[in-house]
């Protein structure tokens, strides 16, 4: 019987520190970045051209235009992608959009709200391309989950730079 209350104690312990993290930590933030071979300009009309995405986002099945602005700022679109056999739809805006040197995107993905600002450097005709993303979430078991995932979401977003960074490089 003591062996029983000790397995809930531990139980009610981790359920309780699972649940207080919604609570506590309101968003999740990481950093990812690459460094291109190439001049800044040259990576950032390659990085925004959408006909390129599905070259370095694999998981990306159509992105189709809702409201096109002038300059960009403000511009939505209509994103599919497919996440473990489930397609995900989502919305995008373009929050800031500084040409060659930086672009702010705002997803809209269900119950998740993630905010990517691309930094574009150029040091020598190399440029370095700098994400700062923060993730929210408007159901709160899934802001509990979140942090946890906070590996997950940083490998993911360093994988599509890097794949950003062999297709650009590759291409002629």
């Amino acid at each position: 019987m003591k062996t029983v209350k000790i397995i809930l104690g531990i139980i009610t312990a981790l359920t309780l520190v699972f649940f207080a993290t919604g609570l506590f930590v309101k968003e999740t933030n990481y950093t990812a970045q690459v460094s291109v071979n190439k001049s800044v300009e040259e990576v950032f009309e390659t990085f925004n051209n959408q006909k390129n995405l599905k070259n370095w986002i694999p998981e990306l099945k159509s992105f189709e235009a809702i409201n096109e602005n002038p300059g960009k700022t403000g511009s939505t679109y209509k994103m599919v992608v497919e996440n473990q056999g489930q397609e995900i739809t989502m919305t995008e805006k373009i929050m800031a959009y500084v040409p060659n040197e930086k672009v702010t995107i705002f997803f809209d993905a269900e119950n998740m709200l993630k905010t990517d600002d691309y930094v574009f450097t150029e040091n020598n005709g190399k440029t370095t391309v700098t994400l700062n993303s923060s993730c929210q979430s408007d159901s709160y078991i899934m802001a509990c989950l979140f942090p946890y995932f906070k590996g997950t979401f940083q490998a993911q977003d360093q994988r599509y730079l890097d794949n950003f960074k062999e297709f650009i490089e590759g291409k002629k």
